[in-house]
């Protein structure tokens, strides 16, 4: 559907009401706006003008941006319609536009949004209704049919297989890979009472937390897009939830961060904070324009972190993190974990190798098969 006759082109700005008492970590986010949701780099004229106006609820609203498809697009870009999927496909624009001046004239991108089975089906776990391809499925077979031209996706979400006919040749620069902690009434998870609900629904987050902090409890099915789960947080149904860091500040929405955890307090999940684009494997033209884009040093890290959770045969029922970065040094560092669903047992492992393709895809495996032989069978309770 086009964004002009999308239902989806309104998104809710959460501001959380913290307690008086509360007191808040002062966390170091550089220069991210703290200013509340909004998308990047917004200025074509073609754009309707938003108002912002309160809600009865006493939270914000603001209008995202309806572009009008005025000429044939050069580009058609698919997306999910949460407000993180569009800043997405925003940024991914703009970059395009930067590169290639034929790119600037209004109408010559164009972004089509597409719902997915995952937006569909909030009221199950993700795993019961089939795992995380079930945001990407539908994407990708709009791109194969040839009803847009590329796919914008969040790495996370992405299955360690790609469809037939299709390609992703691109990674742009990634984002803080790292967790926050968001909270009315505490400053970090070790300041809950015993009993407080924690609202994820993440295995690879609840294992984490229940493994360091096992007299808190964990709320599963706490799904939805960011502004969902922060007003379910701020209508008291959990005390506090864990976040990616990477999509709130590309929503600007920092402000509610009562702190980041560290990576030896949450190790994220593998390709969080980047974000991918495909194309199909028969379109030069569009690999032409991705290859302008492509940021080698996450595609490679990526590559490493996707050959760990392809070994380990991961999906939505297997505590799975892992990170590659590269050190002062220029080499590769990888950290990897497996957890029981419960936390109740960890297995974690590490490498150090040169940044390069073959090397760190090698080091993922690897650190995959350690960790398959360590675990044993049965280990995560399938």
């Amino acid at each position: 559907m086009d964004i002009a006759s999308s239902s989806l082109s309104q998104a809710h700005k959460v501001v959380l009401t913290r307690q008086p008492s509360s007191r808040v970590n002062s966390c170091s986010l550089g220069s991210v706006s703290a200013i509340g949701f909004s998308l990047p780099q917004i200025s074509s004229p073609a754009l309707a003008k938003c108002r912002r106006k309160q809600s009865s609820s006493g939270f914000v609203k603001a209008c995202v941006a309806v572009e009008q498809k005025t000429r044939t697009a050069i580009i058609r870009i698919g997306t999910r319609g949460s407000p993180l999927a569009l800043a997405q496909a925003y940024e991914t624009r703009e970059k395009l536009k930067s590169k290639h001046p034929e790119l600037v004239e209004d109408g010559a991108i164009h972004i089509e949004i597409i719902k997915t089975t995952g937006d569909k089906i909030l009221s199950q776990p993700l795993a019961d209704i089939g795992g995380k391809g079930l945001f990407t499925k539908e994407i990708d077979e709009a791109l194969i049919n040839g009803h847009i031209d590329i796919a914008v996706h969040s790495m996370k979400d992405v299955p360690t297989y790609l469809p037939e006919k299709t390609i992703l040749p691109c990674n742009l620069p990634r984002e803080d890979v790292r967790d926050a902690f968001i909270c009315l009434t505490a400053a970090s998870l070790a300041e809950l009472p015993a009993g407080s609900v924690v609202g994820t629904a993440s295995l690879r987050r609840k294992s984490q937390i229940l493994h360091k902090y096992p007299a808190l409890h964990v709320e599963e099915n706490f799904r939805g897009n960011v502004q969902t789960r922060l007003s379910k947080l701020q209508g008291g149904k959990v005390q506090a939830t864990l976040l990616a860091l990477a999509g709130l500040k590309r929503l600007s929405m920092t402000e509610n961060v009562a702190s980041i955890l560290s990576l030896d307090e949450m190790l994220p999940a593998v390709a969080q904070g980047a974000i991918g684009i495909a194309c199909r494997t028969d379109d030069d033209k569009m690999a032409t324009y991705l290859a302008s884009l492509n940021h080698e040093e996450t595609r490679l890290a990526i590559s490493c972190e996707r050959a760990f959770l392809e070994t380990l045969d991961g999906s939505c029922r297997t505590p799975i993190a892992g990170y590659a970065a590269k050190d002062e040094e220029g080499n590769c560092i990888f950290r990897g974990l497996v957890a029981s669903p419960d936390g109740t047992k960890v297995l974690e492992t590490s490498r150090k190798g040169p940044y390069v393709y073959e090397d760190m895809v090698k080091m993922g495996k690897d650190a995959g098969q350690e960790l398959l032989s360590r675990a044993g069978p049965g280990f995560f309770g399938n």
